[in-house]
């Protein structure tokens, strides 16, 4: 019976074993489309894609929606052999989730109405804010309040 057992655990492994498939997820890629013939090449190209299950298309925003089971940077390599060479994964976020929106690094005329490019910056005016606000506090001790750098 060892060698029956042995054969049944190797088959059970072997239906268990991880699915190859891939995860569930929105691929949002930015293409400049100017007609309806971009629009419907850049269309079929994604949606004959295996694992695609919905493709959205907004011309007005050249923006390109795929949901399904894809990996992101074949979607983007399928968009670029259509010939949209400048094509790139959606680089806006909503305006309001930015903190300061009309920096000179974040803000971005392109950008569609609404949406800000998806950057982190420190304002170097908060920073001089922190480094006299601490000169400041460093005046005063709470250890020995008597103790005055100002007197």
């Amino acid at each position: 019976m060892g060698a029956l057992d042995y054969l049944s655990n190797f088959c059970t492994d072997v239906r268990t074993t991880k699915s190859r498939r891939k995860p569930m997820q929105t691929v949002e890629i930015k293409v400049k489309m100017d007609c309806d013939g971009c629009e419907r090449r850049v269309k079929n190209a994604v949606t004959h894609m295996k694992g695609v299950k919905s493709v959205e298309v907004n011309r007005k925003q050249s923006r390109v929606t795929v949901s399904g089971y894809v990996d992101p940077n074949k979607v983007l390599k399928r968009i670029r052999r259509t010939g949209k060479k400048r094509a790139e994964f959606w680089p806006y976020v909503p305006q309001h989730l930015v903190h300061f929106p009309y920096v000179s690094g974040v803000y971005d005329k392109r950008a569609p109405a609404g949406y800000v490019r998806n950057i982190t910056i420190v304002q170097p005016s908060a920073a001089a804010a922190n480094t006299e606000e601490e000169q400041f506090l460093s005046f005063f001790s709470d250890d020995n309040v008597n103790a005055c750098s100002i007197m």
